[in-house]
């Protein structure tokens, strides 16, 4: 299977404080790979050095072979803006707090991005967008605006709005955390039937019976490093390491 990201010896700080430290990972076409862990121990900033929003310090980024950052001794030189648009191009972001625009209606959150950044026909755009959005189940909410919506709808909103760009993987940023446990629900049946239609993702998630259930891969992160990883369930039913012991009890025990 082919590797659709790959990222290599991964380091990142802020005013001096090593927040990411020698991350290595990579994700497979058709994977599913959830990273689980305490609140800052690097899994947001992980994320947001994938998906261009923060620039690592050092090491590799890779998409589908596509270098969009490079170690060059101990720095990570990016590529060119061209290159790195082709790159933006393959991926698509789901962030915890939506997102949308609040002055668009659902459709227009959902068109605007292919019909501006990749430059796609109207009609054809519209046609996709209300095809997600009946998949989303939200056929019938085309036409309101994000303040008449549930936080569930305003999330499955933004999920359509990332799947139209077409993108080879998705990521979610705890899609999940601003939400009550029934719309969480709600955005978890989303997330699992996108697993079943073979959708590449990569979720940042405190969902672990979720995330044992839906991902073929968990790494388990703390404070900056990954300490363990594998199979979900060996991973969160039998953890080795101590740190991912403590973890998971606390969370059993909230």
């Amino acid at each position: 299977m082919k590797k659709l990201l790959e990222i290599n010896h991964a380091r990142k700080s802020f005013d001096g404080v090593e927040v990411l430290k020698d991350i290595s990972l990579g994700v497979e076409e058709s994977q599913v790979l959830s990273i689980i862990g305490p609140s800052g121990s690097g899994k947001s900033t992980l994320l947001r050095c994938a998906t261009l929003l923060e620039t690592l310090d050092g090491g590799d980024l890779i998409y589908d072979g596509k270098y969009a950052a490079r170690d060059d001794g101990g720095k990570a030189v990016y590529a060119a803006p061209q290159e790195l648009k082709a790159v933006r191009n393959m991926f698509g972001l789901v962030f915890q707090n939506f997102n949308l625009f609040p002055h668009y209606s659902v459709l227009k959150n959902v068109m605007e991005a292919p019909m501006l950044v990749q430059r796609r026909a109207r009609k054809e755009v519209e046609e996709e967008a209300r095809e997600l959005l009946d998949r989303m189940g939200l056929a019938d909410k085309a036409d309101a605006y994000p303040w008449q919506l549930s936080g569930g709808q305003q999330q499955r909103v933004s999920i359509a709005r990332a799947l139209a760009m077409n993108p080879k993987i998705l990521f979610f940023d705890e899609p999940t955390s601003a939400l009550d446990p029934e719309l969480t629900g709600e955005i978890l049946r989303v997330i699992r039937a996108l697993a079943e239609k073979k959708m590449t993702m990569v979720i940042v998630t405190h969902e672990m019976a979720f995330a044992r259930d839906v991902s073929d891969w968990v790494v388990f992160m703390n404070e900056g490093v990954i300490v363990e990883q594998g199979d979900p369930r060996e991973v969160i039913d039998h953890p080795t390491q101590e740190r991912t012991i403590q973890f998971l009890r606390r969370l059993s025990e909230q």
